[in-house]
C-alpha cells in the first residue's frame, strides 16, 4: 500500500529572449512542476523557472532526483541550481543534451534516462517511457500504482505537443502517443507540462483526427 501522492506547482518564467523564432523580449510561459512522493520523500519533475519555489514546495523531503521530461529551456532552467539547493542528481534522455548544452553549457546532467527505466518513490514506482516527437529525447514518466502520467510536451488536452523545429518530427510524437500511451488504461490521467489535467479515454479517440489536420 502507497501513501504516494502527486503535487502540482505552477512556474512562471521568460524564455527564448534574444533567441530566433521568439520575440525579441522572449516569451513569458506558465509551467507544471510535478512532485510525486508522500511526507518524508519525493522526485521532481522538471524543473522550470524557479528554483526557490522548487525548494519551498519540496520542504524538508527527501528528494530522490530531478527527472526531465526534455531538454527545452523552460523545463531545464532551474535543474542546476534547485539540485544543489535541494542535494540531489538531474536525469535527461542522451538524445536531448544538445537542447541542454544550450541552457545549461557543459555542466552535464548526472544520470542518463532510457526508455523502461524504473525509479521508486513511497511505495510506488516512476516508469520512463521514451516519447520522442516534440524532442528526440522526450519522456514520459507512467505512474502504475497512481493511474497516472505525466506527459512532459508529449500529450496535451486537445492533442500533440508542438513539433515545429527542425529536430521535431509530427509522425515521431504520434508514433509515441500510439505507443507508448495509447497502450496505458483509459482511466489513466494525463498531467501535461502546461495547463490542465486530461485523460486517455479522453484524447484517445482525436487520434485520427491529430494525423489528418497534420499537427
Amino acid at each position: 500500500m502507497t501513501d504516494a501522492r502527486i503535487e502540482r506547482l505552477i512556474t512562471v518564467g521568460n524564455v527564448g529572449a534574444g533567441s530566433p523564432g521568439f520575440p525579441p523580449e522572449g516569451l513569458t510561459l506558465d509551467n507544471n512542476v510535478w512532485l510525486v512522493g508522500n511526507d518524508d520523500q519525493v522526485i521532481v519533475v522538471d524543473a522550470g523557472h524557479d528554483a526557490a519555489a522548487i525548494e519551498k514546495a519540496v520542504a524538508e523531503r527527501e528528494v530522490l532526483g530531478i527527472l526531465l521530461t526534455h531538454g527545452h529551456e523552460d523545463h531545464i532552467n532551474a535543474a542546476r541550481t534547485a539540485a544543489a539547493a535541494l542535494d540531489t542528481h538531474i536525469y535527461l534522455h542522451p538524445a536531448d543534451l544538445f537542447l541542454w548544452e544550450l541552457t545549461h553549457g557543459d555542466a552535464m546532467p548526472d544520470f542518463e534516462l532510457a526508455d523502461r527505466a524504473v525509479f521508486g518513490v513511497a511505495g510506488t514506482e516512476v516508469v520512463t517511457l521514451h516519447t520522442p516527437g516534440h524532442t528526440p529525447g522526450s519522456v514520459c514518466f507512467a505512474l502504475p500504482g497512481l493511474g497516472t502520467v505525466l506527459t512532459g510536451d508529449t500529450l496535451f488536452q486537445g492533442g500533440p505537443g508542438a513539433t515545429r523545429w527542425d529536430y521535431s518530427s509530427f509522425p515521431d510524437i504520434l508514433s509515441s502517443i500510439d505507443g507508448q500511451l495509447f497502450t496505458l488504461p483509459e482511466s489513466t490521467r494525463v498531467l501535461p507540462g502546461h495547463g490542465d489535467e486530461t485523460s486517455i479515454a479522453r484524447e484517445f479517440p482525436e487520434m485520427e483526427a491529430w494525423r489528418s489536420r497534420g499537427w
